[in-house]
This record gives structure tokens, C-alpha cells and sequence, in this order.
């Protein structure tokens, strides 16, 4: 000890001696820090008054554990130097006629708390007093790491037996064994018979496991007074134990007394089973005889109680059939919907019942898409009238070509030769035939008479050949096909296309639809057209015909509707290509939106059903 202590055992005074046995005595944490505080200020010159303040350490909150003198409260003054102590976590000293030393309590860095002293008088430096509470504090630190040591250590017991009781639980291959295993374990760890566990089914509890008993179904009063203690923890939502302990707070334990007498047991404990905040079971612990339930079995089942509720729940729930899980699936979310909180499902919920009613009355007229190209009303092929050789061009397709109109011309020079040969020739028989008649040779001048005939029918045809080789334009209109810039002087044959002629005025429409949409197409039906290089108009069109042969194309197949337009048509060129859109009827729109899944979903249906 320091000298102020008086180390020299024959100076002990009576109080200190009282003093020092009360605080070997004292067993309580609370009565040790009272016995520690006035032996502090004992052995401070001119102490009157001290206060000891303790808390979680670092976080508070923070209260008195001791005051000396016993009995008084500390002055504001000491009580503003403890706060400002614990706020900036340093030694404070106040001077003046009456002295205020304050100093934090700290364990691994961390402030648990303040011991505060008020002296009166000059005797002593503060410097020299303030490491005497220094060296005297050592006391509660020794008493906190005690303290915290104690606190790991429950916290310790409580996670080992949280995970022995899981892994009892969770190797159980069902719900009722894993019942069974539990309570069986918790009669042995707790020295505790019986100890039964029970669960909530339709608003009442009931009893799923006995300790050391495999059937209780025939012991209808015992269970029924296990079932009302269990309902009357689960009710009031708190563990509950009776005899009830001085130190707890009131609760309703009429059910326990019932089962107390019923079961002649000395005590008996209830401890809910919880998911989520709500009571989902519940078990009860019995001893017999006079030993009660310490604080620290209560805290220890209590912290394993609340770790296996959630385990416990979803066993249960998973060994259920799979009606019962709809069913409880249904109920759930019906109670959600209509119950309190879980305000997004019910606005999503209403949002789709307006949507729902809203698509079964509301109707939209059902068009029929498909692309579309405009070709000519009629279309013109104009073709070699003769085996020869092309001459010359003066119009290719794209070009605007009048009646009448050179387009293309022939070699003639062969046909021109042939014709001086056959007019050659007919001009000999002419002499040859005057010749015979002279001679009056009448078999000879028919003979040569005919040949004349022959030679100039033959003339004939050459004229009308030359005159066939210059191709001119049947009509006016627009060449949609035939360039012959790259085949002048290339042989042609007779009857090959070179060109092909549309009128600028008349136009037809040609949709590709498609052949799970044909179906909805009559002849009579009409739609509108928007065409690609006519953007910003809409044409108007009546289905003419509908061809019973389907086409492919970009792998799909697709049949050729014609339709004609009732619009004005003197921009139109023909090739020119858009998206048509057939009108058939009013339907639901809802209908309209999802008849190309249902199509689809039935054809894969059909495709795969057996």
C-alpha cells in the first residue's frame, strides 16, 4: 500500500478494518463496487462525496452503480464533471475551494465507464490524488474483465448448446423425430422431466413431443394442461416461469399454477418459439422438487429456443403434403392481401384486377399485318420477234415511255439481204411466167406461177419482220423490268422477254400474308397501305382475290393476296414496298395482343404431346 493507507498493521483503524472485510465479503457486483468506492474515499484526504458510473463499454448507456455517502445523490456540479469526463474520455480536474477529480474507467481501450470524487480542503496534490484513484481503479477493471470474462463465457455455453440442439435437430429425417430428439435432449441437459414442445395449428396449440414418451394421445387431461400453459406464453409473447421470480415483471401465470398442481411438479418453464416476431409454438420445461430455473438456464434455453424456432417452423412446414402446402400457400398470401402492411401487393393487386376487368370489356378492331408491294394493273411483256442480234436500246427499266416510243431496236441487215433475194427471185418468175404463156406452156406458166406467189409471200414476211424489229411501246406506261445497255450485239431468241411494261395510273397490291393469319382474310375486306418511299401517307385498299398457293420466302411461308386501290395513285411506281394492314373485326384486345402465342403455344403442345 501507499503511505496515505497505513501499511503499518498496528495504525489500522476500526472503520478500516470494517471496510476491508466488507469488501472481501461482498460477492455481488454491485455491492463490490459500493465497498470499493468507500474505501476510496477513505483513503483520499478530504473526500466527501464520490460516484461510480458504469456502462456498455464504449456505447453506454451509462448510470450510477454507487454513491458515497450511501443514500445521497451527487451534486449537479460532480455529476457535469462525470459527463464531461465521459464525453471527452480524460481525466478531469477541477480546482477551486472545493476540488472534483474524475477519471474514465477504461478495459482494451475502450471507456466502460467514470469514477468521480469530491473533495474538500487544500490537503493533498491533485497531481498526487489523481494517481491514488488511478492506482484504486484498478480494482473495477479487475472487476469488468471478471465481469466480461463471465459474460463469454455464458455467451459460449449458450453457442454450444445452440449448435449441439442444431445438429440434433437438423439430422432428424422428420419433424415428429426431430421433436422427439429435442425434448428428449433437453430433459437430460437440464435435468428436467417432462419437457414437451407444441405448435400453433388452426389458432391452437398443440402438443407435438413429449420427453421419454412416444404416446401421450391417451392422457388427455395431462396434455390438455401442457397446451393451455404453452397458449398462455404464446398469448403474452414472453417466457414465463412458476413460481413466478421476485425480479421479474408480472405476468399471467394462472395456466402454470394449473399445471404446477396438476402435474405436481416444483417449477415450470415456457419459452415461445418465435418466426419472424410471431408465435409459431412453444415449449415447456418441468422440474421436480424445490429447484428452480437460475437466470442463467432461463437466458441459456431462452437463446437456444430462439435458434431453433426458425428451424423447427420450416421442418414442420416441409413435411407437410402438398395440399396442405397450397393450401397454406393461398391462405398466406390472402391474408397478406387483405391483412395489414404489404402495401405494394395490394396496389399491385388492384392495378391487376382493373386490368383484368378493363381487357374483358375493352375491344379494338383486329388487323392483319403484312408486307406489301404495288406492281401494275396490268403488265405488258414485249419479247424478240425473231431469232437475230439486239442493235441498239433507247429506254431501260425505270423509264417513262409514251405510245408508240422506240424502245429497242434489231439487227435487220440479214432480213434486208433475204428480202432482196426473195423480191429478186419473184421478179424472175414474173418473166418466166410470161414466157410460159407466150409459149402458150400452161402447165408450165401454173408451176412458175406459183413459185412467183411463193417468193412474194415471202417478201411479205420480211417486210413484216423488218418492221417487227424495232420494238416500240404498246402503251404508255413504266418499264419495270429489262435493261439491254450490257447486251447490244448478244443474240436473242424468238419469244425472249426484254422488256416489260406497266401502266403509270393503274396499280394493284400485292400482300404477302402469312399462313397462320390467311385464314382471317375475305375478299371484300379492306385495309390501308404505308408505303416505304411514301412515308407520310396512308392508301386505302379492297381485297380483289386470294391465291390458294403458298409461296416461301426468308423461311416462312406466305400466300399472295391482291387488292386493289381506291386512293389516288400518281406517285406510285411499281416495286415500290410497304406494310399493309388488313381490317377483319372487333375483338378483345387482349385477344388481339396474345393470338399469336396461344397459336404458338398450341402447335408446341401438339408437337410434343404424346
Amino acid at each position: 500500500m501507499t503511505e496515505s493507507t497505513r501499511a503499518d498493521s498496528a495504525n489500522v483503524t476500526f472503520l478500516e478494518q470494517t471496510l476491508w472485510q466488507q469488501f472481501r465479503a461482498v460477492e455481488a457486483p454491485g455491492d463490490f463496487v459500493h465497498c470499493w468506492l468507500a474505501l476510496q474515499c477513505h483513503y483520499i484526504a478530504g473526500a466527501c462525496v464520490g460516484v461510480v458510473v458504469l456502462g456498455e463499454p464504449g456505447s453506454g448507456p451509462f448510470a450510477p452503480v454507487a454513491v458515497w455517502p450511501a443514500g445521497e445523490s451527487p451534486p449537479r456540479d460532480l455529476t457535469a464533471t462525470t459527463e464531461k469526463c465521459l464525453r471527452e474520455q480524460r481525466p478531469i480536474a477541477r480546482e477551486g475551494p472545493s476540488r472534483q477529480l474524475a477519471l474514465p474507467i477504461e478495459v482494451d481501450g475502450e471507456v466502460c465507464g467514470v469514477v468521480a470524487i469530491g473533495i474538500e480542503g487544500e490537503e493533498g496534490d491533485t497531481r498526487s490524488l489523481l494517481w491514488r484513484l488511478r492506482w484504486g481503479s484498478a480494482w473495477l477493471e479487475t472487476l469488468l474483465r471478471r465481469q466480461q470474462g463471465q459474460d463469454d463465457e455464458r455467451q459460449k455455453q449458450r453457442t454450444v448448446l445452440a449448435f449441439d440442439f442444431i445438429g440434433l435437430v437438423l439430422e432428424q429425417p422428420s419433424f415428429a423425430g426431430a421433436c422427439s430428439a429435442l425434448v428428449s435432449e433437453l430433459s437430460l441437459r437440464m435435468a428436467a422431466d417432462p419437457v414437451s414442445i407444441g405448435f400453433i395449428e388452426k389458432g391452437h396449440m398443440k402438443l407435438r413431443a413429449l420427453s421419454h414418451s412416444a404416446q401421450f394421445g391417451a392422457r388427455m387431461g395431462f396434455v390438455r394442461h401442457l397446451e393451455s400453459a404453452m397458449e398462455e406464453a404464446a398469448d403474452q409473447q414472453t417466457v414465463i416461469q412458476c413460481p413466478l421470480p421476485s425480479s421479474w415483471d408480472y405476468r399471467v401465470v394462472r395456466a402454470h399454477e394449473e399445471l404446477l398442481a396438476s402435474h405436481k411438479a416444483g417449477s415450470v418453464l415456457t419459452l415461445p418459439l418465435q418466426v419472424d416476431k410471431e408465435v409459431v409454438g412453444a415449449v415447456t420445461v418441468e422440474r421436480q422438487g424445490d429447484t428452480a430455473f437460475s437466470d442463467d438456464e432461463v437466458e441459456l434455453l431462452d437463446s437456444a429456443v430462439s435458434v431453433l424456432g426458425p428451424i423447427l417452423y420450416l421442418q414442420r412446414r416441409d413435411d407437410r403434403s402438398i395440399w396442405y402446402k397450397l393450401f397454406d400457400a393461398i391462405r398466406m398470401q390472402t391474408v397478406r392481401l387483405f391483412g395489414p402492411h404489404y402495401l405494394g401487393r395490394k396496389i399491385a393487386s388492384l392495378v391487376l384486377v382493373v386490368l383484368v376487368a378493363l381487357f374483358s370489356v375493352l375491344t379494338g378492331e383486329y388487323r392483319v399485318t403484312s408486307p406489301a408491294i404495288v406492281e401494275g394493273l396490268v403488265q405488258r411483256a414485249l419479247v424478240a420477234p425473231y431469232d437475230g442480234y439486239i442493235k441498239s436500246q433507247m429506254a431501260r427499266a425505270g423509264d417513262v415511255v409514251t405510245e408508240g416510243q422506240l424502245i429497242a431496236t434489231l439487227d435487220d441487215q440479214d432480213l434486208a439481204l433475204e428480202r432482196i433475194r426473195w423480191r429478186t427471185k419473184a421478179r424472175q418468175s414474173l418473166a418466166e411466167y410470161d414466157q410460159a404463156l407466150a409459149r402458150q406452156e400452161r402447165s408450165t406458166a401454173n408451176i412458175i406461177r406459183a413459185e412467183r406467189d411463193q417468193a412474194e409471200a415471202q417478201v411479205q414476211l420480211l417486210d413484216l419482220q423488218l418492221a417487227r424489229s424495232q420494238i416500240h411501246a404498246p402503251f404508255t406506261g413504266i418499264l419495270v423490268a429489262g435493261d439491254l445497255s450490257q447486251k447490244v450485239g448478244a443474240a436473242v431468241r424468238r419469244g425472249e422477254e426484254l422488256f416489260r411494261l406497266a401502266p403509270l395510273e393503274d396499280h394493284r397490291v400485292i400482300l404477302k400474308v402469312d399462313e397462320g393469319d390467311i385464314m382471317d382474310i375475305r375478299v371484300g375486306q379492306t385495309g390501308f397501305l404505308r408505303l416505304s418511299a411514301l412515308a407520310d401517307r396512308v392508301l386505302a385498299y379492297e381485297v380483289t382475290l386470294i391465291t390458294s398457293i403458298a409461296e416461301q420466302e426468308e423461311g416462312r411461308n406466305y400466300f399472295r393476296v391482291e387488292a386493289v386501290l381506291h386512293d389516288d395513285a400518281t406517285r406510285l411506281r411499281p416495286g415500290m414496298q410497304g406494310v399493309a394492314k388488313t381490317q377483319v373485326d372487333d375483338r378483345l384486345v387482349i385477344g388481339i395482343w396474345s393470338e399469336k402465342l396461344i397459336d404458338w403455344l398450341r402447335l408446341f403442345v401438339w408437337t410434343w404431346w404424346p
